[in-house]
């Protein structure tokens, strides 16, 4: 019996060393402000776990004098004698300047993710604008008075102003389905770039807590829940471009903190014809940490911006000496948008394994656009104006329930989801004007209830080195439509639901290289105004995508991400602003190459790297009629970068767009461009002086392009060809900041 017992209590104990106990900790700055994210693995078995948002971490398999490794990008790596795993572990990371080997290649890695938060480092923005270039592969383009929404290109997509990317701001979404001007239509200026702290970024389809619009991928912009100083600055530059903005630190304690943030935009831009550009951005953010370890966030925001625009101007007409390249044909295009913003969000916390974080939302959204597209094509007398115009009110909530588990050598997470949005849309027009004065006709006008109920469960499997994420995501979607033109009262309704299934693969060869393989089924929904036209068919086409690469460190200050990718799409959407519909154009197929790099040479000289290739089709139709139109099929970015610890900093950043098809049948081409920015400053006590110049070379360019039918009021026939935005040429300007 004895000895039964003792080979009993000698199995316990020897489980015990093998197996251990879990250790909970927290990870903070010295200032006991939570880090999410870092990195924490135990050195003789690579058992390893990550920080929630509120620094917190579990970690399975510890024992009395295990050494545990702490890093984060960002702040100094730190190795941690564990002398007690039931007590509670408190460890804080000093900030350190940004070092490519402080990364960790492991299970839970986002290399987009990685590549975007040392670009925000190295080469932060400061203009709404240039926000969305943070994200690796993604070009934008700007056109018609710089008030309205930028237009991207990724992975081969036109993708007009957020067609088929999921854009939002701490779950706050962006992007505006059935929109008065294009489906998807993101406007982000609402943002202070200054206030972003994480930029949260996916390609493709593989991502089941992000819905609609998600087929070339998605971006969630994050915002800091704390400033460590105040700060005013002021920039002045050619064309009367001014910006002034201020950030005031209200309180920064570990149990609240509190800011607000200001700015000022004017510019009259390059154009003939002054753009009188202004907008104006105000918001304030309010964290508290309970004493429940919960966490409380309330964020709210208000921007207005109005503008004159040249518009899109024919290359005939520049040719003939008419007009200069930024010249107008119809001057009076602009516009005037507003949007104010309330989101509350709190995480609760059930134990150490476990927590919700919910977050609810308001928007009160208005918008008025003018243009003119086709001259004197359809009105040889009064022209083609047209209004867009709408005013929306945007609410909903998303609830996240998140549980870690262990499975002894194993262990995982699991993520359940819901979340509701309704659009509240009020007279949505489109209506012919003459000079922004005169209404001719009204084309379409009506109000629009669109509602999307989404859940979603996504489930992480740790084993060993691999790592398995199957994940299902369904949506509903309530589309109503009350047509104004009609004789008599009626509410068109159509429904219908869709099931996203989805499956990532990770291999973690060692902490120098991973291998991934990602699949998934993601959709883009339709105009509500046409989805009701169409009686619900084909109102939510599918895409289905995958991605197979790998992201590696072939030395410690080198990152480099690679994929090889296909993505086939239902349906392709084309906003046709004259008629106001989103027109089905079929089924395309785009398979391609991303090619990433970061390269840390110095402590203080970055260089960045992105190229991107696609071969898109359309497929169905006959060879030689089977282009996408505007779709890019070579696009590159690249920079060089200083962070010198003196005080110097600047960098010169070269991104290229190559010929791309501007009609199906390739007869039109947009020609593409290779810009040169250059920026360089100095930072002393508070001060901060830097000097920035766009296009160096003052190269001519075209920013956006059209493949348009339009009509000169002095011709007898029409002409399809180019029409193009053209872009900025040597612009510099002044920026002078100081923080108190």
């Amino acid at each position: 019996m004895k000895k039964k017992i003792i080979l009993s209590l000698f199995t316990l104990l020897y489980g015990l060393s093998l197996f251990g106990q879990t250790l909970n900790g927290i990870i903070t700055t010295k200032k006991n402000k939570p880090i999410e994210g870092a990195y924490i693995s135990i050195l003789k078995n690579n058992r390893h776990s990550h920080t929630s948002p509120e620094g917190r971490f579990t970690l399975s398999g510890i024992n009395t004098g295990d050494s545990l490794l702490v890093s984060h990008i960002g702040y100094q790596r730190k190795l941690v004698i564990v002398h007690n795993p039931q007590e509670k572990l408190n460890i804080e990371l000093s900030e350190s300047l940004i070092s490519i080997d402080e990364i960790v290649i492991n299970q839970k890695i986002n290399a987009l993710n990685l590549i975007a938060e040392v670009d925000l480092h190295v080469n932060p923005v400061n203009t709404s604008q240039e926000v969305l270039r943070q994200v690796p592969g993604l070009i934008i383009g700007q056109h018609a008075g710089g008030g309205k929404a930028e237009q991207i290109f990724l992975r081969g997509f036109d993708i007009d102003h957020g067609t088929d990317i999921n854009i939002s701001v701490d779950e706050l979404p962006v992007n505006m389905v059935s929109h008065a001007h294009g489906q998807g239509y993101a406007d982000l200026h609402f943002l202070i770039p200054e206030t972003i702290e994480k930029i949260d970024f996916g390609k493709g389809t593989y991502y089941a807590d992000q819905g609609n619009l998600t087929t070339a991928g998605y971006v969630n912009f994050q915002t800091k829940d704390h400033l460590d100083n105040s700060i005013l600055s002021i920039e002045m530059g050619q064309f009367n471009t001014q910006r002034l903005l201020g950030m005031f630190n209200i309180a920064n304690q570990v149990e609240h903190s509190a800011y607000m943030a200001t700015e000022f935009n004017m510019t009259d831009g390059a154009f003939d014809s002054p753009q009188n550009f202004h907008r104006i951005n105000l918001m304030g953010k309010y964290t508290a940490n309970l004493k429940t370890n919960d966490k409380l966030s309330v964020l709210a925001s208000y921007f207005t911006s109005k503008w004159d625009a040249s518009g899109q101007i024919p290359q005939r007409a520049v040719d003939n000496g008419s007009i200069t390249r930024f010249g107008a044909i119809d001057d009076t295009e602009g516009g005037n948008t507003s949007r104010a913003n309330i989101l509350v969000q709190y995480n609760k916390y059930l134990d150490d394994k476990s927590f919700i974080k919910n977050s609810v939302f308001y928007s009160l959204y208005d918008f008025e656009l003018y243009s003119n597209f086709t001259f004197f094509l359809n009105d040889p007398i009064n022209g083609d104006e047209i209004r867009q115009k709408e005013s929306r009110g945007i609410y909903g909530f998303k609830s996240e329930y998140h549980r870690e588990f262990d499975m002894g050598k194993s262990s995982g997470s699991l993520v359940c989801g819901l979340s509701i949005r309704n659009d509240d849309i009020k007279n949505i027009e489109l209506t012919h004007t003459k000079d922004r004065r005169q209404n001719l006709e009204e084309i379409q006008l009506g109000d629009i209830h669109e509602t999307n109920f989404g859940a979603y469960l996504n489930a992480s499997f740790d084993l060993g080195k691999w790592n398995i994420n199957p994940g299902i995501r369904i949506d509903r979607f309530e589309f109503n439509y009350n047509d104004h033109l009609q004789a008599h009262y009626q509410t068109q309704y159509e429904s219908k639901s869709i099931l996203s299934p989805k499956l990532n693969i990770l291999y973690n060869y060692s902490h120098l290289i991973q291998l991934y393989l990602k699949t998934g089924k993601g959709f883009h929904s339709n105009d509500t105004r046409v989805v009701v036209a169409n009686n619900g068919k084909e109102i939510l086409p599918a895409a289905y995508g995958a991605d197979l690469g790998f992201l590696w460190k072939p030395i410690p200050k080198m990152l480099i991400n690679t994929a090889l990718w296909n993505l086939f799409l239902e349906q392709e959407f084309v906003y046709v602003g004259d008629e106001g519909v989103v027109e089905p154009s079929g089924k395309t197929n785009r398979q391609g190459i991303d090619l990433s790099i970061r390269y840390q040479p110095l402590e203080w000289l970055f260089w960045d790297f992105d190229a991107n290739y696609t071969l898109g089709k359309a497929i169905d139709e006959p060879k030689d009629m089977d282009y996408i139109p505007l779709a890019p099929d070579f696009t590159l970015m690249s920079g060089l970068n200083i962070l010198h610890p003196s005080g110097f900093y600047g960098g010169i950043n070269f991104r290229y767009v190559d010929d791309r098809p501007a009609n199906e049948d390739n007869s039109i081409v947009a020609v593409g461009y290779g810009i040169t920015d250059l920026h360089g400053g100095y930072k002393w006590g508070n001060f901060d002086v830097e000097i920035q110049i766009q296009n160096l070379f003052d190269k001519e360019w075209n920013e956006t392009q059209f493949a348009t039918e339009s009509k000169l009021y002095d011709e007898s026939n029409s002409v399809e060809e180019i029409h193009f935005i053209p872009g900025v040429p040597f612009f510099s300007k002044l920026k002078i900041s100081y923080k108190f």
